[in-house]
């Protein structure tokens, strides 16, 4: 069996189990797995995601000028990202704010992001 000590991925510092030490995916979990990947699944969501890793907490008129998106379009999709849990929005003044609410999202968009530029998955823009 395979050995992730010194793993320090996110499931391990919110105190989960190594991947390896889990048992075998069940099928609700893997339904909830493809749930997850749907949500993903978007590439308005994963840049919104990755705007908002990078810039900390982010107002929807900023995400959808780094978007270019208007801004309705931006927040409809991150009511959805906040219905999953992903993101929280929060007050500040007049302004509403958003930031990635589970320290699990920077790390998978990162892990998805390699998998594409050592795959070739992606095609020639992930060789850019």
């Amino acid at each position: 069996m395979r050995s992730d000590a010194g793993d320090s991925s996110p499931a391990r510092q919110a105190g989960k189990p190594a991947l390896a030490e889990r048992p075998l995916v069940s099928p609700e979990q893997a339904s909830d797995l493809v749930g997850l990947f749907k949500m993903l699944g978007n590439d308005t969501r994963l840049r919104l995601l990755h705007a908002l890793h990078r810039g900390g907490q982010v107002s929807v008129g900023e995400l959808a000028d780094l978007v270019g998106m208007r801004p309705q379009a931006v927040s409809n999709q991150l009511q959805r990202l906040a219905d999953r849990g992903m993101v929280v929005a929060h007050r500040e003044g007049n302004r509403i704010l958003y930031e990635i609410a589970d320290p699990c999202v920077p790390s998978v968009l990162d892990l998805a992001l390699c998998l594409i530029e050592e795959t070739g998955a992606g095609g020639a823009d992930a060789r850019r």
